[in-house]
């Protein structure tokens, strides 16, 4: 969504120039983007609007049309299905978002939709989410989220696998670490094991893939994508493409012509969402999948866990204010390590970002090899007032001085009784969850 929102502030710059080659470019640039009347099409069965965050549909499409027929010579004529299905939820200030990933296999009711030419798809009682686009096109995906998850879609983003080809080339490729070597004759990739930079083929190659990694599942395609997309965004963010005008000018063309949105995103709404986003960073910036487990009637397919996804699409749904960082009590936050010592994967990094995002300085993260219940917050000589302001954060936590650690440093051991950091705002954490901050390697570790 930053790559649109750069979209939006170039063509307005061009356009404050008043030259007619100016305004033209703008007008390019607009009519590149293919668009459909959502509102028209899904009616006015939809869910309220609670508060001012913005919340956008970001859809991958299989299609085959095209120049994307040449992936599939097979499948030309095969409906198109969205297998990379994202709600992108930027809270109301724009200083945090969150990606929500649904994967393809997510068994939902799919609601009745209309279709562009104004013909009827019936409803379903229980389907497959990615089947949504192809019974009424991506109107019909968002309105099955919006049932799904009672939260009002603003807009969305349909790219192309050509799209999405010239959108990772623009930034200047994007890194992966990968921790073995990779062969997938399905997706036609192939790397050797360590750091890659990858762009055009090579990028598409490895967010399609799943035989070539682990077990092969969804889920653990979900998890690369969202790493990916995370190292995308920061890519996207950096100086080097802002600065650079041969770069943000491939960029602006790329992105205008790789998309289809819903009519309200216009050029005008995108500069309007840039300039809410002023204060997103990488490090604010969180990708997690939504709660799911194995769906009853078929092992190869999965289901909303509730009600821990209820939950968490309440919370996305009043997510009213981003709160500043939370001062300490009696102290200014300080420097922390942290150490994981539950049973969930990745959740030293996870409670690293929400205290960065509080304020403390993270001197290190890492597992320990032993698991604790409690959680326990120990500190070296001088670091008592910083290491009771840090348990002051933390439901249960045990206080401690431990000889072993350095003056003037608090260590963080999490337990597998842990539940959340207060200053995590109104999104809680999610078990995998993860950050466009985060290094591409140890993600992969």
């Amino acid at each position: 969504m930053k790559l649109l929102a750069w979209v939006a502030v170039a063509a307005a710059a061009v356009m404050v120039t008043g030259s007619l080659s100016a305004y033209g470019y703008y007008w390019k640039l607009q009519n590149a983007v293919q668009q459909e009347d959502v509102d028209e099409l899904i009616g006015g069965n939809r869910p309220k609007k609670l508060n001012g965050a913005t919340n956008i549909v970001v859809l991958g499409s299989d299609t085959r049309e095209g120049a994307n027929a040449r992936y599939g010579k097979g499948l030309r004529n095969k409906p198109p299905a969205s297998d990379t299905m994202v709600l992108l939820h930027l809270s109301p200030g724009g200083g945090q978002a969150i990606a929500v990933s649904f994967p393809r296999d997510l068994m939902v009711p799919i609601p009745a939709c209309t279709r562009r030419d104004g013909t009827k798809a019936p409803g379903s009682g229980v389907a497959m989410l990615n089947e949504a686009i192809a019974r009424a096109g991506p109107a019909c995906t968002v309105n099955t989220i919006e049932q799904v998850t009672k939260i009002r879609v603003d807009h969305f983003v349909q790219v192309d696998f050509v799209g999405f080809k010239r959108i990772a080339s623009a930034v200047g490729g994007v890194p992966v670490c990968v921790t073995d070597d990779v062969q997938d004759k399905d997706s036609g990739l192939n790397l050797t094991k360590g750091r890659h930079r990858l762009k055009g083929e090579d990028a598409l190659a490895y967010v399609r893939s799943r035989k070539g990694f682990g077990n092969g599942s969804d889920t653990e395609r979900i998890k690369r994508q969202q790493h990916f997309f995370g190292a995308l965004a920061k890519e996207g963010m950096s100086k080097g493409v802002l600065t650079d005008p041969g770069k943000l000018n491939e960029l602006l063309q790329a992105t205008a012509e790789s998309l289809t949105t819903d009519k309200g995103l216009t050029v005008a709404e995108m500069l309007k969402i840039a300039q809410g986003m002023r204060d997103l960073d990488a490090g604010k910036l969180r990708f997690v999948t939504v709660p799911s487990g194995p769906y009853p009637l078929d092992k190869n397919r999965v289901a909303l866990t509730r009600p821990a996804s209820d939950r968490f699409f309440k919370a996305i749904r009043e997510d009213v204010v981003v709160p500043a960082p939370a001062k300490a009590q009696g102290a200014r936050p300080g420097k922390v390590r942290v150490f994981n010592a539950s049973d969930a994967e990745g959740r030293g990094a996870q409670v690293a970002a929400q205290l960065k995002d509080a304020g403390w300085q993270v001197a290190g993260v890492g597992n320990l090899g032993s698991r604790t219940r409690a959680t326990y917050v120990r500190y070296g000589t001088g670091a008592e007032p910083q290491a009771r302001a840090l348990a002051g954060l933390l439901p249960g936590a045990r206080v401690a001085p431990r000889a072993k650690t350095a003056p003037g440093v608090v260590d963080l051991v999490i337990g597998t009784g842990f539940t959340r950091v207060r200053t995590s705002g109104g999104i809680p954490v999610q078990q995998g969850e993860s950050r466009a901050s985060d290094e591409v390697c140890e993600q992969v570790a």
